[in-house]
């Protein structure tokens, strides 16, 4: 009976509950990194899983197109994301699907959030190391070797969600791993020189607020998207203007 929960939760998190990411496949070229202050639009690429395509919520309040929304109200005019995410992507998932997606060019930013699915799916903390260390120096490609363009997000805490809480698993043992690949990914961040956000702590505020939680009882709300958006916002704006 256990095996058959685990197999049920596994294949929720994962392809149960998967909604491909909008694969959008604008044309992009190496002017669009540095297109001229206020006439051009900026160019903005989105790497990860579920919590960057925005699983069970619209499009819209997806953290992606919510950093956009705020990026415009700051006369900052950003295309729309060129997304490559899918839920329940591990690291070394998203990397397969980057080389299939072939996209050529730069982008005036990007952001990666990765690793959730590598801590559910019980993989080493070292093969996340090593892939997550490959896609961030894939991103910085992206945004044509320039550092300060690239945006890493923390991995939030599912575990504290309902359906985290439902699971069959330690509550403390979720939190416990999703801090130890947050350490990891942040050490490597801040060592390549790249801006790190840490959404993690406000994530667990969905303990006690579940309008935080999308209506599935396991992704964020748009209000938690919402969040994040603007954590980024201040960041993003200060290299582009």
């Amino acid at each position: 009976m256990k095996f058959l929960l685990s197999a049920i939760l596994f294949s929720f998190l994962t392809s149960g509950c998967t909604k491909q990411a909008p694969m959008m496949n604008e044309p992009v070229t190496d002017q669009a990194i540095n297109p001229s202050k206020g006439t051009g639009n900026f160019t903005y690429l989105a790497l990860g899983d579920s919590y960057t395509i925005g699983e069970s919520v619209k499009q819209a309040e997806s953290f992606p197109y919510q950093l956009q929304g705020l990026l415009k109200a700051q006369n900052i005019t950003v295309a729309n994301p060129k997304i490559i995410a899918v839920t329940g992507w591990t690291t070394n998932e998203l990397q397969a699907a980057i080389k299939s997606e072939n996209v050529n060019g730069t982008f005036s930013f990007v952001t990666l959030l990765i690793g959730v699915n590598n801590q559910y799916r019980g993989y080493p903390l070292s093969t996340y190391k090593k892939e997550f260390s490959e896609l961030l120096q894939t991103a910085i490609a992206y945004a044509g070797g320039n550092k300060t363009r690239v945006f890493v997000v923390s991995i939030p805490d599912w575990g504290v969600t309902p359906f985290g809480k439902n699971s069959g698993r330690s509550t403390q043992t979720i939190s416990s791993e999703i801090d130890s690949f947050n350490a990891a990914n942040q050490e490597i961040t801040l060592a390549a020189g790249v801006s790190y956000t840490n959404i993690t702590p406000a994530s667990r505020n969905a303990t006690t607020d579940l309008s935080l939680v999308a209506d599935d009882g396991l992704h964020p709300s748009a209000k938690m998207y919402a969040e994040w958006a603007t954590a980024l916002s201040t960041k993003v704006s200060a290299v582009l203007k």
